[in-house]
């Protein structure tokens, strides 16, 4: 077409134009922002005849624990759940959204859906954002190919094993994985693995803690056990801390009357003292 002009200056590929300016300001003393320290661990395996998912259930925003029993296993479709470690907005979200999708697909297939279609909307999505979502995911479901777990990263890279652990405290619970796990687990057995890898992180990482939540997914049924073990449920104090009277000595002893006293003075008229005269005297 004559007289149209073509904006050729956006080219595919990634924009790193703000790195020098982001470097200028920095070196003129603006602070640079840094990343928000979460905390969370999330974990999940593949047994005999499911997958077994697990989460702590501790929100921190900085040093402060926001909330002792939030939720971290987040509903996808009836045989997919997705954990969530990271920002918590994020992760609510974003699993929010391929939830949505999911269901779109499956009324428009007449399918159950898979779990690696899940995994392939979630990767995307993360991928597209370059990490800005903060959203670390540990997904996991049983279609048509048996049982599925996958990981996802921020910035979108994936890993399937038949084990993984995500977020601040997935080192410790990887190593409960890496000494327990075996191939065709019973299902006791991979509740009580993924209950124990859960309380390592919940011992060993500050941003981990209160109670362990396990969602089992199994072929045709998927089982919540909310607050499936609480290892920091809050007991009586087995000793009484009062100490006797005399139990510590002392040097010297001081004791103040608090109670003040005060005269009450009178609204009587006040007599003239000597040398004073009255009116009309």
């Amino acid at each position: 077409m004559t007289g149209v002009q073509v904006d050729d200056t956006h080219k595919s590929g990634f924009d790193f134009s703000y790195h020098s300016r982001n470097a200028s300001l920095a070196a003129k003393g603006h602070v640079v922002p840094r990343a928000t320290s979460t905390g969370t661990t999330i974990v999940g395996l593949i047994y005999r005849d499911g997958v077994v998912l697990g989460a702590d259930t501790r929100a921190t925003e900085g040093p402060i624990v926001a909330d002792k029993n939030c939720e971290k296993i987040h509903y996808i479709s009836d045989h997919i759940r997705c954990c969530g470690a990271g920002t918590a907005a994020d992760t609510e979200f974003v699993t929010n959204l391929i939830s949505s999708n999911i269901q779109l697909h499956e009324l428009n297939t007449r399918k159950r859906a898979r779990v690696v279609t899940a995994m392939t909307l979630l990767k995307q999505r993360l991928f597209q954002y370059q990490g800005h979502i903060g959203a670390a995911l540990v997904l996991g479901g049983y279609d048509a190919t048996g049982p599925q777990l996958f990981t996802i990263a921020p910035h979108g890279s994936t890993d399937k094993l038949p084990y993984v652990t995500m977020g601040s405290g997935s080192l410790a619970a990887m190593s409960v994985f890496e000494s327990g796990w075996r191939a065709n687990m019973s299902e006791q057995d991979a509740i009580a693995l993924v209950v124990d890898a859960i309380e390592a992180g919940i011992f060993n990482d500050l941003g981990s803690g209160s109670n362990v939540d396990v969602c089992v997914i199994r072929e045709n049924s998927t089982q919540m056990l909310r607050n499936y073990r609480k290892p920091n449920e809050r007991v009586h104090k087995e000793k009484d801390y009062k100490f006797q009277r005399g139990t510590t000595a002392w040097t010297k002893e001081q004791i103040y009357d608090m109670v003040v006293k005060e005269d009450i003075l009178g609204f009587d008229t006040p007599k003239p003292s000597d040398g004073m005269e009255m009116d009309g005297a």
